[in-house]
């Protein structure tokens, strides 16, 4: 199952209360400010959840698979996910680590 924008609109709307044209301002207003911060290539870390980063990726050289020509493959921006300790836990069954840091 795929959880889309409209999911998490109609999972606030339930939670906090607001109603469904607020949530959806809500939602809205927090990825458009996410997508601004990995736009100027800054890093996004959500504490319990985890790290959006975005990487510059180098021009390189690579082969036409079909021509075996070679070519330059563009550089480009990638972003990436990385999960935090917390998360990885808890899908994986696990309770949280606690606050001081030990590992159980």
């Amino acid at each position: 199952m795929t959880m889309t924008k409209a999911d998490i609109v109609e999972r606030i709307y339930e939670k906090v209360g607001f109603s469904k044209k607020e949530a959806t301002e809500v939602v809205e207003a927090i990825f458009e400010l996410l997508k601004e911060r990995l736009e100027q290539g800054e890093k996004v870390k959500v504490s319990g959840f985890g790290n959006f980063v975005v990487n510059e990726k180098r021009p390189r050289k690579g082969r036409n698979p079909q021509t075996g020509q070679e070519i330059v493959i563009s550089g480009r921006r990638v972003l990436t996910f990385k999960a935090s300790q917390v998360l990885k836990k808890t899908m994986n069954g696990g309770s949280p680590p606690s606050a001081t840091g030990s590992a159980t």
